[in-house]
């Protein structure tokens, strides 16, 4: 056995979530703990692994800091943990393959507690004789037992905390990190302190022009999202974690420019008209106990029937999607060479005509409308039933008071619009009055930093909110 004052050891530091590691139980807590343990034993401590995620999965955490004990360069003798639920919750199952890998590699498995012990019982010693069978360790069944506890544990406490929320989620209330365009709030209510969501103070502004832009139907898909761009949209920015530490903020993603998919993706979210539809729902609606960003008849009327949300004879909600493409609805209605196809009827069958261009014989193209395919056949030239339906339109005489009520019509909706540009002017100049503060508090970094790489980064990040001040 080696001396206490050559023993290395790798520690394992794990907690189930990284809220957990960041806002409750803490990796600090557990260093404490078995730095001490280690410094009244002599042990010296070579590496610290910190997980922060659930250890019930296949793929266990620690799995790293067992292949590192293993690697023979290391020199590693001892393995510490806190407790047996903190190197796995995944019961005896899962417990005794892991602690196998260490034994063989000839690393001791040891929990502060001292539930794991390193003692071992020959039966046939006082024979002299020793078989793989004789030999066993007398704490095996105690950590055995341990090990399932901490698998029990971890299923009562997923019953509760999981069974809650699908119950409260179906109840109204939000249980998952806030879509874009919301923010999560807790509140008092009837069913103690719940988490609802609230319009996010800049995301909500993009969210709600989008739907309207895409109701009033005067600009494509492409020139709304040129246009809420040009406005300032980016995606929600996120860290994203080391996959090995969790604790450690490796870079931040997001940022980025609105693209066609992405906004029409985002239309297509219920929850942005309140209607809550997901597996926790058994994927029915259920109307939140907050508002949406937009009512049900503006998310309705903006999906253009791709979705649609409504309400039952017994008063529940549904909703439903086109069978058809929208495209293949469309396709046709409008073109520059027929301005009355699918407009004007068929004198014989009343179903709308159809405009097509035959070529002759000597290589001309003669225009017509036309109604084919429905026991008869109907063609007109095109010249000659547009002309007809001008002059029929000549005929109408409209009364003056028709003309100022669309007048006053034009007005309101006018109005309407340029309150709509107001708006949006104000939030563009908040945008630029943040950049320009972020402008300076970056040049007074520029001012104090020495570092080569570090001013290049600096500069560029400048030079960045420069070209975003000026678009705006």
């Amino acid at each position: 056995m080696l001396e206490k004052s050559k023993l290395s050891a790798v520690a394992a530091i794990r907690v189930s979530t990284t809220k957990q590691g960041t806002d409750g139980d803490s990796p600090e807590a557990q260093r404490e703990q078995i730095e001490r343990f280690a410094q009244t034993r002599g042990i010296h401590i070579k590496q610290y692994f910190v997980f922060l995620e659930s250890a019930s999965k296949e793929q266990q955490p620690v799995q790293q800091a067992i292949d590192y004990c293993k690697d023979a360069s290391n020199g590693i003798n001892l393995f510490i943990i806190k407790s047996i639920d903190r190197f796995t919750r995944g019961g005896s199952d899962v417990y005794n393959p892991l602690k196998q890998q260490l034994e063989t590699a000839g690393v001791s498995l040891v929990d502060i507690y001292g539930v794991i012990s390193s003692k071992k019982v020959n039966t046939l010693d006082h024979l002299g004789f020793e078989y793989s069978w004789s030999s066993y360790s007398p704490s095996k069944k105690s950590e055995i037992l341990e090990a399932e506890r901490g698998k029990d544990e971890l299923r009562d406490i997923l019953s509760r905390v999981i069974g809650a929320e699908i119950r409260y989620t179906q109840l109204g209330y939000w249980m998952r990190k806030a879509p874009y365009g919301f923010t999560s709030e807790k509140l008092d209510t009837k069913h103690g302190k719940r988490t609802i969501l609230q319009p996010h103070p800049t995301e909500a502004i993009f969210v709600k022009s989008m739907y309207k832009l895409r109701a009033e139907n005067y600009l494509t898909d492409h020139q709304i999202v040129d246009k809420l761009n040009e406005q300032g949209f980016r995606t929600r920015k996120q860290n994203r974690r080391s996959k090995h530490d969790k604790t450690k903020i490796v870079a931040q993603v997001g940022g980025e420019e609105l693209t066609v998919k992405t906004m029409q993706k985002m239309m297509l979210k219920p929850i942005n008209a309140g209607i809550n539809m997901e597996k926790w729902t058994d994927n029915k609606p259920v109307k939140s106990v907050f508002d949406g960003l937009v009512s049900i008849a503006l998310f309705n009327k903006a999906n253009r029937g791709k979705k649609i949300i409504e309400v039952d004879d017994q008063g529940e909600y549904i909703i439903t999607k086109a069978t058809t493409p929208q495209n293949i609805l469309n396709r046709g209605t409008k073109t520059k060479e027929f301005a009355y196809r699918r407009f004007v009827l068929c004198p014989e069958c009343e179903r709308p005509l159809l405009g097509s261009a035959t070529k002759g014989r000597n290589g001309k193209y003669y225009p017509a409308y036309h109604c084919s395919n429905h026991g008869h056949y109907f063609r007109v030239n095109r010249d000659e039933l547009e002309e007809g339906v001008n002059e029929f339109v000549k005929q109408f005489i409209v009364p003056q008071e028709r003309i100022d009520d669309l007048m006053t019509l034009v007005r309101m909706e006018y109005d309407k619009r340029c309150s709509s540009e107001q708006t949006e002017i104000e939030s563009i100049d908040e945008k630029i009055a943040a950049l320009r503060t972020e402008a300076e508090m970056t040049v007074n970094k520029l001012k104090i930093l020495t570092n080569d790489t570090a001013l290049k980064y600096m500069e560029e990040d400048l030079d960045r909110i420069e070209k975003q001040i000026t678009a705006l």
